[in-house]
């Protein structure tokens, strides 16, 4: 067996080789950053820059300023990661400025870290405070034995549906299984409606289900990394996904919370969504739903796990931070004390909490929109506490779901069914990984 990946060795490997999405920037590569000796804290108090897309941030930042008087934090609005903001966040980097923290897409962190962008925590001690933290939370910020960045929130995946149309017009309950849901997405089709309506070419949803399943789909091992997208695991999902495309029991031609699912939603033709706990916002905003809608857990396997994950941010600090000790003890604050959840919720409206034992004090009773039911303690928690650790974000995840989306459309139409499509994805990605300088091996 080859060892585990040691320190660094996984993303320092690619050297200064990006993916084409940030090959416009050049940030200094992970090897130079952390071969740097730390930075000690400051001797007198230090201002520190963060930006984020995070709405009203400020108003989190200001909670902490007013706490104490040696760190006061500035956060500065930029646009999400993918439409423009991370441009701008390796392009100050590459030009030798930028913030001290960064807002990075979970999925995202390793592919900054490659950049270069990212200052490895541990070397300031992070790993002692991975007890704050929930575990599903901390595993996605981590890459062999090194944290990249610090949970900000997650997206541990729950079943929102209808209550009152699939349980009280239809008679049927929301499935437990994935067995279930084939069942219950058959009767709910023969009456008419759509369980759920998926976006063929959001690559998300696959991610999500082979996560809960068990897979692992990059593993960091030696000095490389081995890509394993059609273990048992991925193929069970594939199969069952190819039947039911085959038999068109889901809707496929919008996603969730799309200008169509809404009004689809409204007049109860549509009665589900399977994604994130930050779901439950946008279910409220469902035309006439007040306390028609509730929550349950995501379908399971009988050898899976109880969620997968869906979405997540984390606080990452940038290379060139001049105070990364200050710049963490703020995110520990921020990301695990109880006035940080809080204000995080009341203000920027954040997924599910990264801390390991509070989920913030708006989340803890009864929501009447949901027919009055606990369900952040009911059903979010348990998803949260289910998920697979296993599971290792790659430095090129915004590439390898755009893969994934467009094999997604030709699975839906039966062009190419998802297991063939794993197959050939498996192959692409490896090849992209060599090309941007990674040791990468298929699974055999």
């Amino acid at each position: 067996m080859k060892p585990r990946l040691s320190r660094r060795s996984a993303l320092v490997g690619g050297g200064a080789a990006l993916t084409a999405g940030l090959a416009a920037c050049a940030p200094p590569n992970p090897g130079e950053v952390n071969a740097a000796p730390t930075i000690p804290p400051a001797d007198g108090k230090v201002r520190l820059t963060y930006w984020a897309w995070l709405k009203d941030l400020q108003n989190v930042c200001d909670v902490f300023n007013q706490s104490q008087d040696r760190i006061q934090v500035d956060a500065v609005w930029i646009p999400g990661g993918n439409t423009g903001g991370y441009a701008k966040i390796l392009s100050a980097i590459a030009a030798g400025g930028g913030p001290d923290i960064a807002q990075v897409e979970l999925r995202q962190v390793p592919e900054f870290a490659l950049a270069g962008a990212l200052v490895d925590l541990t070397r300031y001690g992070f790993a002692e405070q991975e007890p704050k933290f929930d575990p599903g939370a901390m595993s996605q910020a981590k890459v062999g034995d090194s944290y990249w960045a610090v949970p900000q929130d997650t997206g541990p995946v729950a079943t929102f549906y209808n209550r009152e149309v699939l349980e009280d017009e239809l008679g049927l309950e929301a499935p437990a299984t994935w067995d279930e849901f084939y069942e219950t997405a058959g009767i709910v089709s023969e009456a008419g409606k759509s369980l759920i309506s998926l976006d063929p070419s959001d690559g998300s949803h696959p991610i999500a289900w082979v996560m809960q399943a068990g897979a692992n789909w990059f593993r960091p091992e030696g000095d490389g990394w081995i890509v394993d997208m059609v273990g048992d695991a991925s193929m069970q999902v594939a199969e069952y996904w190819d039947r039911i495309f085959a038999e068109k029991l889901v809707g496929v031609g919008y996603g969730s919370f799309t200008t169509p699912w809404y009004a689809a939603a409204a007049e109860g033709n549509v009665l589900a969504s399977i994604s994130g706990s930050w779901s439950d916002a946008l279910v409220k905003t469902v035309p006439g739903g007040e306390g028609k809608w509730a929550v349950a857990p995501m379908p399971t396997w009988p050898d899976g796990y109880a969620s997968g994950g869906h979405g997540g941010s984390a606080a990452a600090v940038a290379s060139n931070s001049q105070h990364p000790v200050e710049a963490l003890e703020f995110l520990t604050w921020m990301c695990t004390d109880p006035a940080g959840i809080d204000a995080m919720i009341e203000h920027s409206g954040i997924g599910w909490s990264p801390a390991a034992d509070y989920i913030g004090e708006p989340r803890q009773q009864p929501d009447e929109f949901f027919s009055g039911q606990n369900y952040n303690e009911e059903v979010i928690v348990p998803m949260a506490e289910g998920q697979n650790l296993e599971w290792t974000w790659a430095p090129l995840m915004q590439r390898v779901q755009a893969i994934i989306g467009d094999g997604m459309t030709g699975a839906v139409t039966g062009d190419v069914p998802l297991a063939d499509m794993f197959a050939e994805a498996q192959t692409e990605i490896v090849d992209i990984m060599r090309t941007i300088g990674l040791n990468a091996e298929e699974a055999r």
